[in-house]
């Protein structure tokens, strides 16, 4: 997080309203969190590729579970990073140009930028929500050996559609502030 929008949130600068500070200030806590989670499941991820590389090559027992457990954990990785790469402004822009315009440009491409970003989140949430509904109706499974059911792995998902959609909703408060303080100053 920009600075200027560390010290605004947290008391500093021109305050945000009472309820959209603290709907921000929970907002990027959570995103933390669940970050912080998501970047540990890359030791689950590493566990699991080791344990099947013992079982399949020193044992000589494949355990069949292990590489696809692996695959629903890196699906979980990047569902759960999507909000706090919103929150640390992380995602891939056009630095080369946008480095050089002011504080005020950037936060109304920002703007422009975060209503796509939305309505693209709220698509493909409509889209989560039906595939989930699916899964749950008809108990779906992958067709594997090991056979595990989808429903934990897309409920995640629309966890984290919903989380990103919080988050962006809260970035949008952050930029309306930035274009607010920088006319009052």
């Amino acid at each position: 997080m920009r600075e200027f929008e560390r010290r605004r949130i947290e008391g500093g600068g021109l305050p945000m309203h009472g309820l959209i500070a603290s709907y921000v200030r929970m907002t990027d806590r959570i995103s933390d969190y669940v970050g912080y989670l998501a970047a540990s499941l890359i030791f689950v991820m590493g566990g699991a590729l080791i344990f099947d590389a013992i079982t399949r090559n020193l044992i000589k027992m494949p355990v069949h579970w292990a590489v696809e457990l692996t695959q629903f954990i890196l699906a979980a990785y990047y569902f759960m990073g999507g909000p706090i790469t919103i929150k640390n402004n992380a995602h891939v822009r056009m630095d080369l140009w946008y480095s050089t315009l002011s504080t005020r440009t950037k936060a109304r491409i920002d703007l422009a930028t975060i209503g796509c970003m939305l309505f693209y989140l709220v698509v493909l949430l409509i889209g989560s929500i039906s595939s989930l509904i699916y899964a749950i109706e008809t108990n779906e499974k992958r067709f594997s050996i090991w056979n595990p059911s989808v429903i934990p792995i897309k409920s995640l998902l629309v966890v984290c559609l919903i989380l990103m959609l919080m988050q962006s909703v809260a970035e949008v408060f952050k930029h309306i502030e930035t274009l607010r303080e920088k006319e009052l100053a």
